[in-house]
């Protein structure tokens, strides 16, 4: 084992200077500048806080303009209400996307509305999905109870094992849902195999990478359709915010953007404003958290008692 974290990487995640090859950013770079404008508004050196639900829009034909653009997907960050858009979480979405080395991003009230809201896009009465067994609980509990009094069944399957995940997948499966690291227990899913599972029965894959953030491994990578965050946990970094985000191709994003406006699960600016915050520092301390980790696991692998 190495004496750094820095130089050790679990089983099938890339080392971290090698899969951002591709990128002219390092990571730490894109968490503090991704998605920032050179210019803002009142001159102001950090992204600021638009704390506003509605928008004004100069005469009638500024009006009209919007409109008509809005129809062809051409408006941009330009929105007319809050729940369809917002200046200072359009920013933090482009950061969360660059780490993810995302097309799009789009970002939730909480890590389960993330969860919830994007089943529920993805899924229809009839349809089906498969969960492993050392999935976070609420995401369990919403497959299995929730979803089934909208006729959308679930199968559950222990982490790990493909042979047991690929006989639960049937024709109506639509979703394959897993976390990877899983929380509590860490243990590791093998995002290459997932994801050719997902791609040779036609079947979306998602995985919750919240444990081990952008840092430590891009599922979108190795081929996973979407992967989603709780916010809360170390994109934010300071136990202060809720924030979900859900990252994938511009199509699928697209696709739970617009139910998201009709769910209304919507990340508010002020806390858009604190999760750009914690990103700042997410590089680092996530560098120091691997590296505690390391020390630990040394200690105990040469402890006698284990």
């Amino acid at each position: 084992m190495s004496s750094t974290s820095l130089d050790h990487n679990p089983p099938h995640v890339p080392d971290p200077n090698q899969k951002h090859k591709h990128s002219r950013k390092g990571p730490s770079t894109q968490a503090i500048h991704e998605g920032a404008r050179r210019t803002k508004e009142y001159h102001a050196l950090i992204e600021p806080i638009v704390q506003s639900a509605t928008y004004t829009f100069s005469d009638t034909q500024d009006l009209c303009d919007f409109m008509e653009t809005r129809m062809w997907g051409m408006h941009g960050n330009r929105t007319e209400y809050g729940r369809y858009g917002n200046p200072t979480v359009s920013a933090a979405e482009k950061r969360v996307a660059a780490l993810e080395g995302a097309q799009e991003c789009v970002l939730f009230a909480s890590g389960m509305t993330s969860i919830t809201s994007t089943l529920l896009t993805l899924l229809n009465s009839g349809s089906h999905l498969v969960i492993t067994d050392d999935s976070y609980r609420r995401t369990r509990q919403f497959c299995t109870n929730f979803l089934g009094n909208y006729g959308i069944k679930c199968s559950v399957v222990p982490v790990g094992n493909y042979e047991a995940l690929e006989k639960a997948i049937r024709p109506e499966t639509r979703l394959i849902v897993s976390e990877s690291p899983t929380n509590p227990y860490l243990r590791c899913v093998d995002l290459e195999k997932l994801s050719e599972l997902g791609r040779r029965h036609n079947v979306k894959t998602l995985i919750d990478s919240t444990l081990a953030t952008p840092i430590n491994v891009r599922p979108l990578d190795f081929g996973i359709d979407l992967v989603t965050h709780s916010g809360t946990k170390y994109l934010g970094g300071h136990n202060d915010i809720l924030a979900g985000a859900l990252c994938g191709n511009e199509q699928l994003i697209a696709l739970i953007r617009q139910q998201l406006w009709i769910l209304g699960g919507v990340l508010d600016p002020q806390q858009a404003f604190l999760l750009i915050r914690g990103m700042k520092t997410l590089g680092l301390r996530i560098a120091r958290q691997n590296e505690n980790g390391n020390s630990v696991a040394e200690f105990l692998e040469n402890h006698p008692k284990v």
